[in-house]
């Protein structure tokens, strides 16, 4: 258990403070980067359905139940089901490992937004006509995209370094409001655009023509990945929290934030795609080939609003890596007993060599494939499509069936000093409803040989965590 100087465990300093700090955790660049997109793929507003759906029945339930199991063990995630059931000690390790290997590949993305910041304010994304070819030359580099990863990572160490109250929380009052003020700003420039109607009714017009099964997985996905669920973070968030806040109330609270910062990146993006006559399902380059070229356009003021924009990617994104980081951190410091700034240092050290690969495969190293994917898609597609619903599927199964109801209860009441009505409800989904749709989901929205090879080999892991369980 980390320990502070008067051997207590740290705890954050406010409810604001943890709030910020859970809320920074959920939002990043799922919000920002992943939501626009996948929004552009699957259909508008059909996606926006589903996918609030996904967030309010699993999504928010889930994250009740991982601060619950926070709270309740005053552990991060390995120690958590560990204290509790030693045989389910390997969905702990699945979370540290997601959390590790979203690492693989988010300090990249973040390090390119870094990068497009001052690209922006340099004037090299100026010339409409040379965004796609700048952003190719940019991650195909060797060296600088790396460079830029490297220094967005030396944040994050900084940060998590300096603990809980005195790093994540005291970054999380700061970021957060900043981040809301800038998409704010952001969206109402946009929707005043001549034509950006249309990306209004687009964003909000549901075409269901559009959804598949595949269209159901992405939205579970894109729920798993925005609130940080699956991976460790909120059942350590929720570990540092005192007895007295309400579990359900935060949680809704952090909820309704994450979810609101992903509406506002709509709003920010596709009212400007539209009056432009941009293409909206663009994947991925949408941040980074589209939405430029659309600043670009703009001229003066667009070079403005994109140094904006990529301030405000860029902090969503350390306030989530900053919570990524913060999962490896306690694991090695509540089980392995390490000092947190040794633990930080060793961590990054092995991200940063995760991280050079994945930078690398989006250009020197690109022929080289991991069951027919690159090293980038490899971490990003095992953590987003299997391991995040497998890992959401199994607190869902550990809370409803391998721990007591009347403890559960008394956590989420407070002792019985605060009211929480929709326990039953909430009860009930997670033990019957959530495991079942996570699996009816995850079956039906695989939709190719890639995930499918990705699907066995991260199942083939967690067989193997589960038999060596006892060990870990």
């Amino acid at each position: 258990m980390e320990k502070t100087g008067n051997g207590k465990r740290e705890n954050w300093g406010s409810k604001f403070g943890f709030i910020m700090a859970a809320a920074g955790s959920a939002v990043g660049l799922g919000n920002i980067w992943r939501f626009p997109y996948l929004t552009g793929e699957n259909g508008g507003g059909a996606f926006i359905v589903i996918y609030l759906a996904c967030v309010l029945i699993i999504g928010l339930s889930i994250m009740v139940a991982e601060f619950t199991v926070g709270r309740r063990t005053s552990l991060a995630a390995v120690g958590a089901y560990k204290t509790t059931d030693r045989r389910w000690t390997f969905a702990g390790v699945l979370g540290v490992l997601s959390a590790f290997f979203i690492m693989g590949f988010y300090p990249v993305v973040g390090g390119w937004s870094a990068a497009y910041i001052f690209k922006s304010a340099t004037g090299l994304l100026s010339d409409p006509a040379a965004i796609v070819d700048t952003f190719s030359a940019f991650t195909a580099n060797p060296i600088e995209p790396i460079l830029w990863m490297l220094g967005y990572l030396v944040v994050n160490v900084i940060i998590v370094s300096k603990g809980v109250k005195g790093g994540i929380e005291a970054a999380g009052k700061v970021l957060m409001p900043t981040l809301f003020v800038l998409l704010i700003f952001i969206s109402i420039r946009n929707v005043m655009l001549p034509g950006a109607g249309a990306g209004m009714e687009f964003l909000f017009k549901p075409d269901w023509t559009k959804v598949s099964g595949g269209t159901f997985l992405a939205a579970l996905g894109q729920a798993f990945f925005s609130l940080s669920l699956g991976m460790g973070c909120m059942i350590t968030y929720g570990s540092y929290l005192n007895k007295k806040e309400s579990l359900p109330s935060s949680a809704l609270q952090v909820t309704i934030m994450d979810t609101g910062v992903a509406i506002l990146a709509g709003v920010a993006i596709f009212p400007a795609l539209f009056a432009y006559g941009m293409e909206p399902a663009a994947g991925p380059s949408l941040i980074f080939m589209v939405l430029p070229t659309v600043f670009a356009e703009m001229g003066g003021f667009g070079v403005f609003l994109s140094i904006i924009f990529f301030i405000a990617f860029t902090v969503a994104a350390l306030t989530s890596s900053v919570s990524l980081l913060e999962v490896v951190v306690a694991y090695l410091i509540d089980e392995r007993k390490m000092e947190r700034k040794k633990a930080v240092y060793g961590t990054a050290a092995i991200m940063v060599c995760t991280g050079i690969l994945s930078s690398l495969s989006m250009g020197l190293m690109s022929e080289f494939k991991i069951l027919g994917v690159v090293v980038f898609d490899f971490f990003d597609i095992l953590t987003d499509k299997i391991f995040l619903a497998i890992g959401g599927m199994f607190i869902a199964i550990f809370v409803g069936w391998f721990m007591k109801k009347e403890d559960l209860k008394d956590e989420l009441t407070n002792g019985g000093t605060i009211k929480f009505g929709l326990f039953e409800i909430w009860y009930n989904l997670i033990k019957f409803v959530i495991p079942l749709a996570i699996a009816v989901v995850a079956f039906v929205g695989i939709t190719s040989i890639e995930q499918t090879s990705l699907m066995i080999f991260g199942l083939a892991i967690i067989v193997v965590l589960a038999i060596f369980s006892k060990k870990l």
